[in-house]
């Protein structure tokens, strides 16, 4: 059972397109960032994970992670009313992370890839385009 559900994991990734956006920010000072462009852009964050501070809480010390779960009902509700499935994808997130060799970066996967795996079809890009142009935007306000 975990060899398919890991399967299933790989072939949902391979199939959604990864954009990766640089900073010479902190991984807090980029959350921070991107949490008020989304806020300045009339969006809501849902929430910020700090998966860093989980895996601290258990002794495991990772490298700076944060996960940004936000959205605008006004972007999203189009691809709910296409598919129901569209939840899975939606509200939008972007993760902020920092590598291995200590660089930050925002990343997002495409969500037209993403929508279009769930709905079994592309979505119309009058759908899937206000969320890319969002999710360009917004991190690259935050990155400045």
């Amino acid at each position: 059972m975990r060899s398919l559900i890991a399967l299933l994991l790989m072939t949902t990734t391979a199939a959604a397109e990864l954009v990766e956006v640089p900073t010479s920010k902190s991984v807090d000072a980029a959350t921070e960032a991107f949490v008020a462009a989304v806020e300045g852009a009339g969006a809501r964050v849902f929430a910020v994970v700090d998966h860093d501070g989980g895996a601290e809480s258990i002794g495991t010390p990772i490298d700076d992670v944060h996960l940004v779960i936000f959205g605008n009902p006004r972007v999203g509700t189009s691809a709910m009313e296409i598919s129901p499935l569209a939840g899975l994808a939606l509200p939008l997130h972007v993760l902020i992370y920092e590598t291995s060799e200590g660089e930050v970066r925002f990343a997002y996967e495409d969500p037209s890839k993403r929508l279009a795996d769930l709905a079994g079809e592309p979505l119309p890009a009058a759908v899937t385009d206000p969320m890319m142009k969002a999710l360009g935007g917004l991190t690259a306000k935050a990155a400045e």
